[in-house]
């Protein structure tokens, strides 16, 4: 790793920080991950696993993306399924989430910016 450069495996760096690969939160604060525009998240989710509180008052957009398996996105706005490879749905601020796996999922969430 170099302080411009970083190169790695979403399934060994994701334990790390629940999933987030980019972010504000990644430390080292030089890390080229460190970032205040962009959040990027690599979920592994076992059948069953689900966020029982909703979000509240997220204030920006996201993208969910289905890598595998078959995972429900409940929004304020309605319920989406997604259960086929390439699958994806977005929102944007104001709109708030839970989700339940229903079974065992792999999915890319996109949120930006980055906020503390």
């Amino acid at each position: 790793m170099g302080a411009n450069f970083y190169s790695g495996n979403a399934d060994d760096d994701a334990p790390g920080n629940r999933g987030w690969l980019l972010g504000h939160f990644i430390r080292p604060a030089d890390d080229v991950r460190a970032t205040k525009d962009v959040e990027v998240k690599w979920g592994i989710h076992p059948a069953g696993d689900k966020r029982a509180e909703w979000t509240a008052d997220d204030q920006r957009t996201t993208l969910l993306l289905m890598v595998g398996g078959t995972f429900r996105l409940d929004l304020t706005e309605g319920s989406v399924t997604l259960a086929r490879q390439g699958d994806y749905v977005m929102w944007g601020p104001g709109i708030d989430h839970s989700w339940e796996a229903l079974a065992d999922s792999t999915v890319i969430t996109v949120r930006w910016p980055s906020a503390t």
